[in-house]
């Protein structure tokens, strides 16, 4: 059900407003160049206009959303750079992260992250990039969550809050990759259940990041 102005009672209309359209754009419901048109936003959440213009004023500042003459408002693109910068830093940090973590990953830990995985393969059926990009996120979480290093563990969150800034979705723009990361998930949680050495879990995390934003970057650029 789509959401509406009275989702949240305790914010104001233009808040309100700024949610629900945000949430669009990071979910890829609003991909890149979508017009934002404000009489169907405001007829749709049930405001006015003004809100809504409050609200893609908002947005337009973060960076999610740009005007353009002759056309108006409308979803900027992603930014290759920023994205490269940010999946390079983000390899690094998560796959330290799950090197560390692999020490003592529990039996609890690696059985979440393998029933989320087979849940992201069964998805691939009927397939849905949003529902994958979120089953895919959690998995990394149920197994960088386990790192004992807190700094290490705030570091990854920040790297995939900033993923979600410029609306990273590699499974939108490039669904032949969903296939081969639940394969390197696999890997990954082999590693982890047999105990191998850390610097060996690491790099693997690491290049299964790398490939994602390659992968990505690869599709900008026009060779996939």
């Amino acid at each position: 059900m789509p959401a509406t102005s009275s989702d949240n009672p305790g914010l104001s209309k233009s808040q309100r407003a700024y949610q629900v359209i945000k949430s669009r754009i990071t979910d890829g419901s609003y991909s890149p160049g979508y017009r934002l048109v404000l009489g169907q936003l405001a007829k749709e959440l049930s405001v006015s206009a003004v809100p809504i213009r409050e609200a893609i004023r908002l947005l337009e500042a973060e960076g999610f959303v740009e005007f353009e003459r002759n056309v108006g408002a409308q979803v900027a693109a992603i930014n290759p750079t920023e994205y490269l910068h940010t999946m390079q830093t983000l390899a690094i940090v998560e796959g330290a992260a799950i090197g560390l973590a692999g020490e003592d990953m529990s039996a609890d830990a690696l059985d979440r992250a393998a029933e989320l995985n087979e849940r992201m393969r069964t998805s691939l059926r009927e397939f849905d990039p949003i529902a994958f990009t979120r089953l895919n996120q959690r998995f990394h979480e149920a197994l960088y969550e386990q790192c004992p290093n807190p700094h290490l563990v705030d570091l990854v969150r920040r790297g995939w809050a900033r993923l979600a800034s410029i609306r990273e979705s590699t499974f939108i723009f490039v669904p032949g990759r969903a296939s081969s990361s639940v394969e390197e998930h696999d890997k990954l949680l082999e590693l982890l259940g047999s105990g191998a050495d850390p610097e060996v879990i690491e790099q693997y995390a690491r290049a299964h990041r790398t490939t994602t934003m390659q992968a990505f970057l690869s599709k900008e650029d026009g060779h996939v």
